[in-house]
């Protein structure tokens, strides 16, 4: 399954288009996270625990993405965009959306 950010891929044709395909998912901070958290924003330096997290969700997230387009048939999404979104206190959603293609 070919991902990109572009509306075209280079060399290759586009033949079908299945229309717009997307994932999410909803994730909590964890308890052991926000402590760390906590001492990182006084000291400085990366939120380790949050970066994991992140990565983690969007995997998921495409992951969901690209299950979907392959039901349609696609292999391939382009134009593939991210958002992410508050849901609650102390949980996010992060939701990745294309279109799904065939390509040749």
């Amino acid at each position: 399954m070919l991902l990109t950010n572009t509306e075209e891929i280079p060399g290759k044709r586009i033949t079908a288009f299945y229309g717009v395909v997307s994932g999410s998912t909803v994730r909590a901070k964890h308890a052991g996270r926000d402590i760390m958290a906590g001492f990182k924003n006084i000291f400085g330096g990366e939120l380790k625990g949050y970066t994991e997290l992140l990565q983690e969700s969007r995997d998921e997230a495409i992951k969901r993405m690209k299950a979907q387009a392959r039901q349609l048939g696609a292999n391939a999404v382009v134009n593939v965009r991210f958002s992410t979104s508050s849901v609650a206190a102390g949980a996010a959603e992060i939701y990745v959306y294309g279109t799904a293609v065939t390509v040749e």
